[in-house]
């Protein structure tokens, strides 16, 4: 009699897929919002510094981090989620997704610590505050380009793929290394992995990172920065006149 394995073992790969995409998919929707909100208080921060309400500001700043917080752990999750989705190989052993989920999540966190006070988000709220009273002044701290470069800069490292040339938000399927951060299109690059192994160094001019196929990712914030990216465009109505931080001379 033929087995059934194969077939349980086919609708168990499916579930599960299916369960993991509709889990990054909510993930990334409470991101996107989260970092709409940001927006919002940003503007209302900017209102209550023109009136010199200094406390309801302060509140502000202390619910921007701990939205940035929140932000993190649903990356940190959704990230989770399909770290262990892909690993996932049905079997008759029961498996405790709970603790498999707490112990990846607590490596990536590991891996890349939370620091909303390092965030662009956090930093372009401070700026927006600042201005009101300080435009065209440094904030304590920080050297001048640090502060244009907040107002301007998106958070992406570059804004074409070195391998393609194409305009990141012009690419099919994006990916980023989780190393150095540079973003890619995803077949041209892991094809450049395999080809150049193993001395894959990432293309992009002066980066030293050695990249690996298992190292670059669609992770949960990239679709979001490029249609953020793709949005500011289309209210300039031109093109991104941003340049590669990673190309830029020293003069």
């Amino acid at each position: 009699m033929a087995s059934s394995s194969s077939p349980r073992s086919a609708l168990g790969s499916t579930r599960m897929e299916s369960t993991v995409t509709a889990l990054c998919a909510d993930y990334q929707s409470l991101i996107a919002e989260i970092r709409k909100t940001l927006g919002a208080m940003k503007n209302i921060a900017v209102d209550l510094e023109k009136d010199k309400k200094l406390v309801e500001v302060k509140e502000l700043e202390e619910g921007v981090l701990a939205l940035l917080n929140a932000s993190d752990d649903c990356a940190h999750f959704s990230s989770a989620v399909k770290s262990i989705g892909d690993a996932y190989v049905p079997g008759t052993q029961s498996i405790d997704f709970g603790n498999l989920l707490k112990n990846e999540c607590n490596r990536l966190k590991m891996d890349s610590p939370p620091n909303p006070q390092k965030n662009s988000l956090y930093r372009q709220f401070k700026e927006a505050v600042w201005n009101v009273h300080h435009a065209g002044q440094p904030m304590p701290g920080e050297e001048m380009e640090e502060i244009v470069m907040t107002g301007t800069q998106s958070s992406l490292l570059n804004i074409t793929c070195p391998l393609t040339g194409k305009p990141i938000i012009e690419l099919e399927d994006p990916v980023r290394s989780m190393d150095c951060k540079h973003i890619y299109e995803k077949a041209p690059i892991l094809q450049y992995i395999k080809m150049k192994a193993p001395n894959s160094h990432c293309p992009m001019a002066g980066c030293p990172r050695v990249l690996q196929v298992d190292r670059v990712a669609c992770d949960p914030l990239l679709l979001i920065e490029i249609d953020e990216m793709r949005s500011r465009q289309d209210k300039l109505g031109r093109p991104s006149v941003a340049e590669d931080f990673t190309e830029l001379d020293d003069d």
